[in-house]
């Protein structure tokens, strides 16, 4: 892959680079902007999921989860029935689904979609509030945060091309997925812990990996003008630096986080 200042020179010169230089800005204020309201929508919904789960009262429970924790019957639907093994897979097949027909929708039917998954993700994750204090779930946001930006920063200045870790960090998301689902039904801590040390360094490279790789995409066909494409890409940006870091967040949390 080309670095910035190659695609740049290629593309235009004088006033049309720094045209194009004030599109690469919006555009990737853009992708932070519809990532940042994604991960809002998600916690959102994991914290409004996980309180109407769970009560203090006896009477309205029907499964006690600890002191003065009793699961709702919503509780118990999404975390002690069958259905939780749909929620738990729903995001991975959201995610497919949403990348696979996006070229049929508009930008702004790809943005309200990628909204709609961010709930389902809310959804899916919700069960860190009964397992973990509120505490060190917000002080591991804190520390997820920091390392995003400083990485996603860092992607997009360096000169250096990091195009190549791609391939072997998607083997390594593969490789993660087919460790997590083995060791469910395996319940190895020492497993679970490689997992999520592995889980952390991959998803940190692919951070920087995605920044740099969103930012030279905007370059290659910025000069083409097609809108309706940039719109969309924005959308898709945004869609892999959100699941960079929530995934980055949920390792970092099973690390750091203390459990209820």
């Amino acid at each position: 892959m080309a670095d910035y200042n190659t695609i740049r020179t290629g593309a235009a010169t004088g006033a049309r680079a720094v045209q194009i230089d004030e599109g690469l800005r919006a555009h990737m204020n853009k992708v932070y902007g519809t990532m940042s309201v994604g991960t809002f929508i998600t916690f959102l919904a994991a914290w409004a999921i996980s309180t109407l789960a769970v009560t203090a009262d006896p009477s309205a429970g029907v499964a006690q989860i600890g002191a003065d924790r009793y699961l709702t019957g919503l509780g118990q639907a999404i975390y002690a029935s069958p259905l939780k093994w749909v929620i738990m897979f729903a995001p991975l097949l959201f995610v497919f689904g949403f990348s696979a027909a996006i070229n049929k929708m508009s930008a702004a039917t790809a943005q309200t979609v990628f909204y709609a998954f961010a709930a389902v993700m809310g959804l899916s994750i919700s069960s860190i509030f009964l397992v973990f204090t509120g505490y060190s779930i917000i002080q591991v946001f804190l520390v997820t945060s920091i390392a995003f930006a400083g990485l996603s920063l860092w992607g997009y200045t360096t000169k250096k091309d990091i195009s190549g870790w791609g391939s072997f960090l998607i083997m390594g998301v593969i490789g993660l997925i087919v460790a997590s689902i083995i060791n469910i039904f395996l319940g190895s801590p020492a497993i679970a812990f490689a997992v999520s040390v592995l889980g952390v360094l991959i998803f940190a490279g692919l951070t920087a990996y995605d920044t740099q790789s969103i930012k030279n995409e905007y370059l290659q066909h910025a000069q083409y003008g097609d809108s309706e494409w940039l719109g969309k890409s924005a959308i898709m940006g945004a869609l892999r630096l959100y699941l960079d870091f929530i995934n980055m967040f949920m390792f970092l949390l099973q690390l750091l986080g203390n459990r209820e």
